[in-house]
């Protein structure tokens, strides 16, 4: 892997270098093609190997250069030769070949960063005490927001004693007990407690 990607690396410099001793020489219009082949013809018959200049790969590259490669002038697409749907959706793409004249590109402020976990995990108080038990913790922090996917990290932050490996293991014990609910990799959310109107009658 490492030979292809070398010898990938030296073929395009001297594709460069071509072009460059050609002043207004696009690169673009270099082949990679005539290249690779020509290293290959100098390789089986062993000449022109210590050829100073632009040798014998970069003559024949400037000898066969691609036209000017066009402007684009629409946005890409992806072409479906069979499609369900009989036209396509109106998606801001123009239907037809314009010419773009400018682009505008904004820039977005990087996220903020998230907020530190702990290192290690502080011993579970399982006690009547303030905080209460972690499983207990946890099932109020979902039933905050009930129809909110929680996600593994944003709980263990709430937490604040608990790191996110610790909190990946219980949250499992727990889905597994019922007593939460995964939706999908990584995201949990509170189980709604359904009552039955058989049982509400016979409790009166």
């Amino acid at each position: 892997m490492w030979a292809l990607l070398t010898l990938y690396q030296l073929l395009r410099r001297t594709m460069v270098e071509a072009a460059e001793s050609r002043p207004g020489t696009d690169p673009d219009r270099c082949g990679f093609t005539i290249a690779l082949q020509t290293a290959r013809d100098l390789l089986v018959c062993a000449e022109g190997v210590f050829e100073q200049g632009i040798g014998e790969i970069g003559r024949r590259v400037l000898s066969a250069l691609s036209p000017a490669r066009r402007t684009r002038v629409s946005t890409r697409k992806v072409k479906s030769p069979i499609s369900r749907y009989a036209e396509r959706k109106l998606d801001g793409r123009p239907d037809s070949s314009k010419v773009v004249t400018s682009m505008t590109i904004t820039l977005l402020p990087p996220p903020s960063p998230e907020p530190a976990l702990p290192a290690t995990t502080v011993r579970e108080n399982t006690g009547n005490g303030k905080t209460g038990s972690r499983m207990a913790r946890v099932l109020a922090i979902l039933q905050t927001e009930p129809e909110r996917l929680w996600r593994a990290r944003e709980i263990a932050e709430l937490l604040g004693d608990v790191t996110l490996v610790a909190t990946y293991r219980q949250l499992a014990r727990w889905t597994e007990r019922g007593m939460i609910k995964r939706v999908r990799t990584g995201r949990y959310t509170a189980i709604t407690q359904t009552t039955s109107p058989l049982r509400d009658l016979r409790k009166r």
